[in-house]
């Protein structure tokens, strides 16, 4: 009972003009899953819903403003399709909200009308375009898991979900990560949200989710997108890794052709840095490789599978013959 009477007596003069404004206009609000929705689709929307381009996220929210004072606000720029709240256990906002607006202009509008507007005195708001994420990554997965026994339970706890790959971690041993692809940013929003509350039990120390963030989304693109190599850099459970080819690598050869490729389009002498970064339980050791070439733009980094022969040549001297032959490639297509 106390916990509830002390939540029932925040902000309480905010909370009856919100029901006063409410009974006024006839608007009807829905909270659910910690956010507070007005439309989506409003009364008397006819067609579809609004493209894409139509949303702006708002920021700096004071925690005791309802949306009696927002949605008129945001109503003043153009016609609104749908307005979210986000709202804590307590009756009080988390300082941030989400306007989708009928057409691009409209949210152009207002951007550019209310971004920094003083909703009071020493309190500018945000107003900046939704970036609109659908993707979530999940890290910290036991290396057992299977993709469809964690697809069956995110069914189990989320909704809307698009699609799910597993794939090794590049920063933790025995370990994997999910990227969880949603329909929609609101549904992988609530998602995020329920997957933070929630505990999947799919890892030693729990798992983690967040955002997929683009540097990460392009690295384990770059894994995925390695081509077939030698016999000893092939294996790997369910990755796209290097297959075998007849001939075998050796790191000096490789090496003295890349160098020769560098010295023709004028790059000085390339740097390797490789790590180990997971062994299963088959022996193949996943290596991560980065290649610095002086005078190129950019570093370039993948992922291969090495395979411990014993005939001489190191894992780490495999992983650089390996990288050598990625970035011959890579040069011979773009130079």
């Amino acid at each position: 009972l106390l916990p509830q009477t002390w939540t029932n007596g925040i902000n309480k003069a905010g909370k009856l003009a919100l029901l006063a404004w409410e009974k006024e206009t006839g608007i009807e609000l829905v909270q659910i899953n910690g956010q507070r929705r007005y439309g989506g689709p409003p009364p008397g929307w006819e067609g579809g819903p609004p493209p894409a381009g139509t949303e702006v996220y708002i920021a700096r929210l004071p925690q005791d403003v309802y949306e009696d004072t927002l949605i008129p606000l945001f109503q003043s720029v153009g016609k609104l399709y749908e307005f979210r709240l986000m709202m804590t256990f307590s009756g009080l906002n988390r300082g941030f909200a989400y306007a989708r607006y009928a057409a691009p202009q409209d949210a152009r509008r207002a951007i550019a009308s209310l971004h920094r507007f003083p909703l009071r005195r020493g309190c500018a708001i945000v107003v900046c375009r939704s970036t609109q994420k659908r993707e979530l990554v999940l890290n910290g997965l036991a290396a057992s898991v299977s993709r469809q026994e964690l697809e069956a339970r995110l069914h189990m706890v989320t909704e809307g979900i698009r699609s799910v790959t597993l794939h090794a971690s590049p920063c933790q041993r025995q370990a994997k990560l999910a990227v969880l692809k949603y329909r929609s940013h609101e549904a992988a929003a609530l998602a995020k949200k329920a997957l933070m509350e929630g505990d999947l039990r799919l890892g030693q120390a729990g798992v983690r989710v967040d955002w997929l963030d683009p540097q990460l989304k392009q690295k384990l693109q770059l894994c995925e997108e390695e081509e077939p190599w030698p016999s000893w850099a092939q294996g790997g459970e369910g990755l796209a890794v290097p297959g075998p080819v007849a001939l075998r690598l050796s790191l000096q050869n490789v090496l003295e052709c890349l160098n020769m490729l560098c010295w023709k389009h004028r790059l000085r002498t390339p740097l390797f840095m490789t790590k180990c970064v997971q062994v299963n339980p088959s022996g193949w050791q996943q290596f991560w490789y980065q290649v610095l070439l002086p005078g190129y733009a950019v570093p370039l980094s993948g992922f291969t599978w090495i395979f411990p022969d014993g005939q001489g040549q190191s894992e780490h001297d495999k992983a650089k013959a390996v990288a050598a032959l990625h970035i011959l490639q890579l040069l011979g297509e773009s130079l």
